[in-house]
Order: structure tokens, then sequence, then C-alpha cells
């Protein structure tokens, strides 16, 4: 830990104590992922904080691990490059833009013809305030959004634009790929994914990897021409070519 970098170490802490407090807080009934989750504005349990506490609590360890894990493999990486007081900006801005694109989709659902005030359950017919996810009837305070995934995912698309070429053995594929693939892949995964109803905020994870995409593209210096033009020489550098650091700032 001593040789990591400092904001993805406390990163590692602090979601780490906020699991260890989220276990510690359930055996006293009081249930922090509630109310530091992030929730549909329009609910009664929503708070503007949300907005940053929810990217630190984690639903189960199976969540927290592999969180935790990208952030270890690949934050260490791209806070080397940008430099430390970047890097947590840009980890937290692709959070809190997951966030607001996750609560964006959601009240587009609302208003589009999938808002309830009557739902039934069961037998009976119920009257509350209601959002139709996939069919079934969800009362809008119970939509909560937990998890750093947005900002992992931001993470993840700054690897794969500014090493993308760099191969990567990921599991179970036997040959190694380039990592523009690897994030093209993990993109195109989430998007088929928004049709499920597994109850994961794929919308945040497109979220925090576009936030991070015009992020990225504000601060390249290197592309005089349009959008395409600059992600083209994103995407297509020579992983040899030391020109990365034009990402960093002191």
């Amino acid at each position: 830990m001593n040789m990591m970098p400092p904001v993805t170490k406390n990163l590692l802490i602090i979601n780490v104590l906020c699991f260890l407090g989220m276990l510690v807080a359930e055996k006293y009934s009081i249930d922090l992922n509630n109310i530091l989750g992030l929730h549909f504005f329009l609910a009664d349990n929503f708070m503007p904080y949300q907005l940053l506490t929810y990217m630190f609590m984690h639903g189960n360890l199976e969540h927290i691990f592999f969180n935790m894990f990208a952030v270890w493999m690949f934050g260490r990486i791209i806070e080397q490059v940008m430099g430390s007081k970047r890097f947590l900006f840009y980890y937290l801005a692709c959070g809190i833009g997951a966030g607001l694109i996750q609560e964006g989709v959601q009240w587009i659902n609302y208003i589009t013809h999938e808002h309830a005030e009557v739902a039934r359950m069961g037998s009976e017919l119920v009257r509350g305030n209601y959002l139709i996810l996939h069919g079934m009837a969800v009362d809008i305070n119970l939509l909560n959004t937990v998890g750093a995934s947005g900002a992992v995912y931001g993470i993840l698309l700054a690897f794969g634009m500014i090493f993308p070429n760099e191969r990567m053995f990921i599991f179970p594929i036997p040959i190694p790929i380039k990592a523009k693939i690897f994030v093209i892949g993990y993109a195109l995964i989430e998007l088929f994914m928004t049709r499920s109803n597994d109850g994961v905020a794929h919308y945040a994870h497109l979220g925090g990897m576009l936030v991070g995409l015009i992020i990225l593209l504000l601060w390249h210096e290197g592309g005089n021409g349009g959008l395409l033009d600059k992600l083209r020489k994103m995407f297509c550098r020579d992983t040899h070519n030391n020109n990365i650091n034009i990402y960093r700032r002191n």
C-alpha cells in the first residue's frame, strides 16, 4: 500500500470502511445504504448529498470486491498518468455524472407513460407513487443506487484511451486483447444489458463512461480537429510513444 498513489489508496480505504460501517450499522437496524444511497430525486428519501455518498456504498461483498479490484488495478495507473488532484476530480466527476444520468433515465421513465398512482399488489390495489419498470410497479421510494461502478467505468475508459494498444488477459478469453477492444466491448455489453431486469444500474455505468469521455476530450490537447479526429488520435495512439503526459497537471 505504501507504493500505491495516495488517492487510489485512500479511495480503497474509504470504500472498505464504509462497507464495514454498513455491516456494523445493520446490527443496530440502521440501513446506511438507504441513508447514503442515491434515491430517485422525486422520492421522499432523496437528499442532494447522496450524489456523492452513493459511490462509497456497496450492496454486498462481491459488489465491493470487484469495484475495488478495478480501482486498484487501473486506478493507480491512471493516477500516475493524470496526477493525484486531476485523478480525484476525474473519479468524483464520473461517479457524480453517472448518478445524474441514472436519475435522468428514471425521470424519463417516470414521465413517459410509465408512471402510475395505483398499483396492483397481488389481488389488492395499492395507492401510492409508482414507477412501472419492466412491467412491475416499483415504489419510487424504493429506487436506490449504490456503488462505485460509475466512477470505475470512467477509469476503465481512461485506461482504454490512454493505453489503447496495451494487451490484457481477461478471463475466460484465452488470448490477450487490446485495452481499447476491452473498453468498447464492456460498453456494448452494458448497452445491451439496459434491456434486462437484473437490478443493476447499467445506465449509471454507461453514464460514468460518457462523463469520462467528455472530460478526457476537454483535456486532450493533441487534436486540432473535431470530435471524431480527437477520438481517432486518442484511440490510435502508439502505446510506446511517451506522450501520455498530456493529461497530467501538477
